[in-house]
């Protein structure tokens, strides 16, 4: 997966508009007052004031310094800003707009209506501790490891955003109330993997940024240790305290759910139909599985088949050489193959999960932005079981990351999954288009990535290979199916466990970590549903381009509109056309 930031995800991501000094990246001489791309400045200016992670990870550094304020009183603000933005925005869509313009206009009104969907009727905001205990890690760890200043300024800024954490902590206890257990026990998770990022990793940098400045350093440590005082006692806080009382519900409701797609997706799809294609689609890919698994040993059921790959994984200390080794040979192969265009030379870097981002996945991508002008620095993360853990625990974890099915989590993850999408990000022909993102578009194409890969020939058809795509694959239709259960009927995460067991195949630790994913990403579906929206998609632009038509063509002209929703990128690719994402 990749980490979620942008509007167009309302809902991973919370986001609010507060009175701030104009962080646009633009020109000197702006737009025009009362166009649409001054208003799309003031939008984003807005944001990234309100969430200062979010501009430094798009690469506007003029927040580095500062954390969100997400005390009630702000969120507050944000609703009644929100409803304004939506009625000028309403204004500039009744007028005239380029096609361009047009296209951007609706993606940000759609994701004005999902924040607000987010902020008045799922509130996460109330009953997710995660949505706080994540902010504080997460925006230091991207000044850190991205080198687009000197490290003693960034260091400078870490200290002004170590003196905002304690506030966020303070709202965390102010606004968070009776959150379910699942939710609770995700926010012991990353206390505690931030206080350890406090107590060392962040320490062990600070004195090498430093130098030989000891007033710096001095100045660094006095901010750090109220904000590890304050980690170390959330977590306390949260299990002996909160974890007791969590006995709040986290599904959203039919409605919610319904609007929630709509609003970030783009879909509108009765529930039922939606159910149905995703239980027609785990139907076709578990019959490939049993079909496929029959090939390597008849003699065995598909389980044992599998067990014969998953066993052949590395040991957790080697996960993150292993995981570097299959870079080269899934880049070279869309090369050779003519794939899809590789824009860059440059790789990203191969790392363990952080311990503040193990949510629950085992892999994941976290690429520069769109207007980082220096800093190149990609990361290529991979989550190792933890040491606590018992063996039986660790094994299940850790044939996730079979030998097979690694090159696959690869393709997903980077060539030519997210990395490679990420690469065109300062291509893309707009501004919106260089800051919005769409589950069903990013996670979508990384997701057809891994089928549209081996169909091409990865793995010089070896069924152990489609195998472990297929693996993949049941995976994600398990997502599909389980979120929406879990969210609209009443399902249990024991279920959704029970679930991705029986009809993915999936080890019992690792579908114990992806039912307890969709009790706080309830639209989880979007891997599957994106991946089977842009199959239809190159179905109708084979049948636009007939003899002229090009694989690589394709994928470059996708990769390059950026992470919209398919239902606009089909706007973009097939003019005129009307026809229904799926």
């Amino acid at each position: 997966m990749i980490r979620l930031r942008f509007p167009g995800l309302a809902g991973l991501v919370l986001v609010g508009l507060v009175a701030a000094p104009d962080a646009r990246p633009a020109a000197a001489d702006g737009p025009a007052p009362g166009t649409f791309a001054a208003f799309a400045d003031d939008y984003y200016a807005a944001l990234f004031a309100w969430d200062p992670n979010q501009a430094t990870y798009a690469g506007v550094h003029d927040f580095d310094a500062r954390l969100a304020d997400l005390s009630a009183a702000s969120f507050a603000r944000r609703t009644a800003d929100l409803k304004k933005l939506h009625q000028r925005l309403k204004g500039l869509r009744a007028g005239s707009l380029t096609d361009a313009e047009a296209i951007d206009a609706e993606a940000l009104e759609h994701a004005i209506r999902a924040e607000l969907l987010e902020l008045e009727t799922v509130r996460d905001w109330k009953r997710n501790p995660v949505v706080y205990l994540s902010k504080p890690a997460e925006g230091i760890d991207l000044l850190m490891k991205r080198s687009f200043a000197p490290p003693a300024d960034r260091l400078k800024a870490v200290i002004g955003r170590l003196k905002a954490a304690p506030p966020l902590l303070a709202a965390l206890r102010a606004n968070v109330d009776n959150p379910p257990k699942e939710f609770t026990d995700l926010g012991v998770i990353v206390a505690k993997g931030s206080a350890q990022f406090f107590r060392t990793d962040l320490p062990a940098w600070a004195r090498t940024a430093a130098g030989a400045d000891e007033k710096l350093l001095a100045e660094f440590g006095a901010a750090n240790k109220p904000v590890l005082e304050a980690f170390e006692a959330a977590a306390k806080w949260l299990e002996a305290d909160v974890r007791p009382k969590s006995n709040g519900g986290y599904a959203i409701g039919a409605d919610a759910f319904v609007k929630k797609l709509e609003a970030e997706e783009m879909l509108d799809i009765p529930l039922n139909k939606l159910l149905a294609i995703g239980e027609a689609n785990l139907k076709r890919d578990r019959d490939a599985f049993v079909a496929t698994a029959k090939r390597i040993d008849p003699k065995r059921t598909p389980a044992e088949v599998l067990a014969t790959l998953t066993e052949d994984h590395p040991k957790p200390e080697d996960l993150v050489g292993a995981t570097r080794g299959t870079i080269e040979r899934t880049r070279k192969f869309l090369i050779d193959k003519a794939i899809v265009t590789v824009p860059s030379e440059v790789r990203p870097t191969i790392a363990e999960t952080p311990g503040f981002m193990r949510t629950g996945g085992f892999a994941s991508m976290d690429t520069p932005g769109a207007f980082e002008t220096k800093a190149t620095e990609a990361f290529y993360y991979v989550t190792p079981p933890e040491p606590e853990w018992e063996p039986k625990r660790k094994a299940e974890h850790m044939r996730q990351f079979n030998r097979t099915g690694m090159d696959i989590i690869t393709i997903h993850e980077a060539f030519p999954g997210h990395y490679l999408q990420f690469l065109y990000a300062k291509q893309y022909p707009t501004k919106v288009r260089k800051l919005y993102f769409c589950g069903t578009n990013a996670e979508g194409w990384a997701h057809y990535a891994e089928q549209m890969v081996v169909e091409e020939g990865y793995g010089a058809g070896d069924p152990r290979v489609r195998l472990a795509q297929l693996n993949e694959a049941l995976l994600r239709d398990c997502r599909y199916i389980v979120g929406i259960k879990l969210h609209t009927e009443g399902w249990t995460v024991e279920q959704g466990k029970k679930f991705f067991v029986e009809q993915g195949f999936i080890e019992p630790e690792v579908a114990f970590q992806e039912a307890r994913r969709g009790t706080y990403n309830p639209t989880y579906l979007y891997y599957t549903l994106g991946k089977l929206q842009i199959y239809k998609l190159r179905d109708d632009y084979r049948k636009a381009k007939w003899a002229n038509f090009r694989l690589q063509t394709f994928h470059d002209e996708f990769v390059r509109q950026g992470a919209l929703p398919i239902k606009l990128i089909r706007k973009i690719m097939l003019p005129g056309d009307t026809g229904p994402t799926l």
